[in-house]
């Protein structure tokens, strides 16, 4: 192996143990378990931020070695090449070039490697060691890879990089020994002073030269086993067909919908009897008047007409996260890729679009992964047209008081709906994108989607009950917030003015609520859309959800009964439909249209997205009321 580098202690304030403290950085492709080495590492004693200037996360701790020696660490966002693709990666290559300011340039760089597919790992150890600072490579998951058959010669690979190579399982604190025994002699030596920098931007002929080298690496110093013949291998054999695999796609998502119908009622029943009996409640305790009506009208039947909801959103997720922890979603991108290609979307947008169904932020955020910015900027914009889970409220009210409760050929016509919209959702993300095809010109073509399809493996309980743990939290705290606060301005502008004396009309024509959804209606009137309707669709600004509680808050006040039997009274089917084509395309979400400023660097493309959006929602809500009419749907 080769000998360890020395280090030199950096020049700092004597009397500050932090200054004296040397910085290593994590670095290595996404998915190579590079988060697990700095959590082995680091314990408890990390700090998470962002860097100034950019939403990309900086995670700093503390490892101590198996001496007793310390030293900080820092996770640098994950990277398969330094010339800096997407904003993560410029990060990276900043970091550890000197480029960004206030940050200190590492004393030492750990590049961790999967050692299960080493090939991308060795051809960005290449770049690295042009950077100048002392390098050791740790070939993680080597319990994975042995268990798998491979054999490495970490030794005869050390000699021929040049650089030390130890082995890890970082999801294992023990399985660090050989890195503490690597790095604890290089502290008592101390690090030799980073050697100037010779890296420069690879060409395209450059990284297939390094690709070449990397190969041979491999080669020489891994010994593959034979193909095993293994229960994932003869399941892809089925799951990725091209034909039955988009089926098998589309089944599991059906099923999936429909289950979610199914299952959720009983519950979905339970939270509505249990807000309908906290109404009564609170009416027989507290006298009839303001603080009654707040309380009732406002609190209970807003709130409440929210969380009854939370089993659907629960189930969806549990779907979402079982296929994850099963191995599927992988599956799932490359089924999808050849499909979002033709739409000129890249096959990377595919993750992004996927985190959109639970929510378009992190989505947004996810589309930092696409290395062409053009490609990225067209995720961006699309992303918010997927079905979100702030959809669900609205759609299924409106499926509950206009669809039947009904089976065709065995199945739920109410989840046939509901996927229907979905698939609406999917469809618009396509087209839009398609037409963005043509809008933007391209730099480059498409680069292929590569990703690491994982063994498939059984899901752990554990996992899927603290991802619906975390989902219950967040919605439960938006409910406890944005929702109620929310909930407040309106029964306020629903209550006030009160009506004169000797009205005949209910107390609500009156109101602030009346004048600003009869202001707006003239708008909205050939979408078919009442004035309860416009004026619920402002507050849904804030939340899409907001608007179901916002009309829960509006009837309620006008003294009618459940909002579903009430909607299903006074609205036509043709309202009905418009609605919903108008909840597939409105941007009704202040705060994804601050991410897309914040993501895409400019406030220009979120009043693109934030026009682009409005305008196909009116179409198509104007085009389904119409046709709707005419049909005599009206």
């Amino acid at each position: 192996m080769s000998s360890a580098p020395a280090i030199s202690q950096p020049a700092a304030n004597q009397t500050d143990p932090d200054a004296l403290r040397l910085e290593v950085a994590l670095v290595g492709a996404p998915n190579c378990g590079k988060t697990a080495l700095f959590n082995a590492m680091t314990g408890a004693t990390q700090k998470v931020g962002n860097y100034s200037g950019v939403t990309v996360e900086r995670k700093v701790g503390i490892a101590t070695t198996a001496a007793g020696r310390k030293f900080s660490v820092i996770d640098l966002p994950g990277t398969h090449s330094l010339r800096a693709r997407s904003p993560d990666e410029e990060v990276t290559r900043d970091v550890l070039l000197g480029q960004r300011p206030g940050e200190r340039v590492p004393d030492m760089i750990l590049a961790v490697a999967d050692a299960t597919n080493l090939r991308g790992a060795l051809r960005l150890v290449g770049e690295l060691k042009k950077v100048g600072l002392p390098i050791v490579l740790i070939l993680n998951m080597i319990d994975i890879a042995r268990h798998r058959g491979l054999q490495i010669d970490h030794e005869a690979l050390s000699d021929d990089l040049g650089i030390p190579v130890v082995t890890a399982t970082a999801v294992r604190r023990g399985g660090l020994d050989a890195l503490w025994e690597c790095v604890d002699p290089m502290l008592e030596a101390g690090v030799e002073p980073a050697r100037k920098s010779t890296w420069q931007a690879p060409s395209s002929h450059d990284l297939r030269v390094a690709m070449r080298e990397a190969e041979r690496l491999v080669n020489a110093h891994v010994i593959r086993p034979p193909e095993p013949d293994t229960v994932s291998a003869k399941i892809d054999r089925v799951v990725l067909n091209p034909v039955a695999g988009p089926l098998i796609l589309l089944a599991i998502l059906f099923t999936m919908f429909q289950a979610v119908f199914s299952w959720a009622t009983p519950f979905m029943d339970a939270i509505d009897a249990a807000f309908t009996e906290l109404g009564v409640l609170v009416s027989d305790v507290i006298p009839e008047g303001l603080i009654q009506s707040f309380l009732v009208d406002g609190v209970i039947a807003g709130i409440g007409s929210i969380i009854v909801f939370l089993p659907q959103i629960l189930f969806t997720f549990f779907f979402i996260l079982l296929l994850e922890d099963f191995g599927y979603m992988a599956r799932a991108a490359f089924l999808m890729d050849r499909i979002m290609g033709k739409a000129g979307l890249n096959g990377r947008a595919f993750i992004p679009l996927l985190s959109s169904f639970a929510c378009a932020i992190p989505g947004i955020m996810a589309a930092r992964v696409i290395d062409n910015k053009r490609d990225r900027l067209t995720t961006i914009l699309v992303a918010p047209l997927m079905t979100c889970s702030a959809r669900i409220p609205v759609y299924t009210l409106i499926i509950a008081a206009f669809v039947p409760n009904t089976k065709v050929a065995g199945l739920s016509l109410q989840g046939l709906v509901m996927f229907g919209l979905y698939g609406a959702g999917v469809l618009s993300v396509l087209v839009v994108a398609f037409v963005a095809r043509y809008l933007f010109s391209r730099e480059e073509r498409n680069a292929p989607l590569m990703l690491d399809l994982p063994d498939y493996k059984l899901p752990r309980a554990r996992n899927i009950l603290l991802g619906l743990y975390q989902r219950a939290k967040v919605f439960l705290r938006r409910a406890g917030t944005v929702i109620f606060w929310a909930m407040v301005i309106i029964w306020a502008l629903s209550t006030f003015p009160t009506a004169p004396e000797g009205a005949t009309d209910p107390a609500i024509n009156y109101s602030f609520a009346a004048m600003i959804g009869k202001f707006i209606a003239p708008v909205l009137a050939p979408l078919g859309f009442n004035w309860q309707i416009s004026v619920a669709l402002v507050p849904g600004m804030a939340a899409r959800e907001v608007a179901v509680a916002g009309l829960a808050t509006v009837y309620a006040v006008s003294g009618d009964g459940g909002l579903i039997n009430t909607i299903a009274g006074q609205w036509s089917l043709a309202t009905a439909l418009s609605l919903l084509a108008w909840y597939i395309f409105a941007p009704q979400c202040i705060s994804t249209l601050a991410v897309i400023r914040r993501e895409a660097g400019s406030a220009k493309w979120m009043w693109v997205a934030l026009i682009y959006m409005f305008a196909l929602a009116y179409l198509a809500s104007l085009l389904t009321y119409q046709i709707a009419v005419a049909l005599g749907a009206g």
